[in-house]
């Protein structure tokens, strides 16, 4: 189930989505999105991601920061979360600490601010109704975007500047970038870092990986086609670079995530 964010967030927002595991997940591939999400655990189930070998247990509230190692996901029937998902560009706008501090991790919240994060937790789960618990995040990123609006300038041009990656994926030509924004080239890789959390070549990666999955998912083109229509140089070069981020093949992805369906394919990450 997928709610848009209120106009007031929907710039920084994407969506809110409930998932419901009705099957038990075991190490099954956990796919980039490109965004930054805050997952609710609202059941009682239990969930662990393995990033970069290291396993971590999903607590109540996680901070799951970009990926771009390849990543496993382990998930008990009958789990239920509730995932915010942020724009890359806007994640700076409500987390304090610089986001280059939560990639390729899954960061437990009460670790950053115990006592206001297990308040906001507490708060989701007193209260019934979807619609209600998503008008505490909601309130939540509001108090956070208020705190931290100084920062609007920065998020405003990162997504000037990610304009050009979202919509003709290709490689980074960072010299062009820098001339044609009349930024440095080291201030832009400081402003991806500092507030998207990861450089703007490993960005636009990220970006032409997810392109080429919804190819391989919702398309039958060839690999060589997808290849082409990505930016990638040739079919070694996509290969090469879907692996590098999930450690299977395209082919395998297309074979796992058609053959268990759109439940599964929102479960690890893809498709919403």
């Amino acid at each position: 189930m997928e709610i848009l964010p209120s106009p007031s967030l929907a710039p920084y927002i994407k969506n809110y989505t409930l998932v419901t595991i009705n099957k038990d997940l075991d190490n099954e591939v956990f796919y980039p999105s490109g965004y930054v999400d805050l997952i609710v655990n609202i059941s009682e189930g239990a969930a662990a991601t393995i990033i970069n070998g290291k396993h971590k247990d999903t607590p109540a509230i996680e901070l799951l920061g970009h990926l771009t190692l390849p990543t496993r996901l382990t998930v008990a029937k009958g789990t239920s979360v509730l995932i915010a998902r942020i724009y890359p560009h806007a994640s700076a706008l409500f987390f304090s600490d610089p986001l280059s501090e939560f990639t390729n991790y899954a960061t437990d919240m009460y670790d950053v601010a115990l006592s206001e994060n297990r308040e906001l937790y507490n708060r989701i789960m007193e209260i019934d109704g979807l619609p209600n618990k998503i008008r505490i995040l909601e309130n939540y990123f509001l108090q956070q975007l208020k705190k931290n609006e100084t920062r609007l300038k920065k998020v405003s041009i990162l997504q000037t500047l990610s304009q050009k990656f979202l919509f003709d994926y290709q490689p980074l030509d960072l010299p062009a970038l820098a001339r044609h924004s009349g930024l440095s080239e080291r201030y832009i890789q400081k402003l991806y870092l500092s507030n998207i959390g990861i450089s703007p070549a490993a960005f636009t990666s990220v970006v032409r990986f997810n392109k080429s999955l919804q190819l391989v998912l919702n398309t039958p083109q060839s690999l060589t086609e997808i290849a082409y229509d990505c930016g990638y140089y040739d079919q070694a070069h996509f290969i090469k670079e879907f692996r590098k981020f999930t450690d299977i093949t395209p082919s395998a992805a297309r074979s796992s995530l058609i053959k268990n369906g759109t439940d599964f394919q929102q479960a690890v990450n893809v498709g919403f």
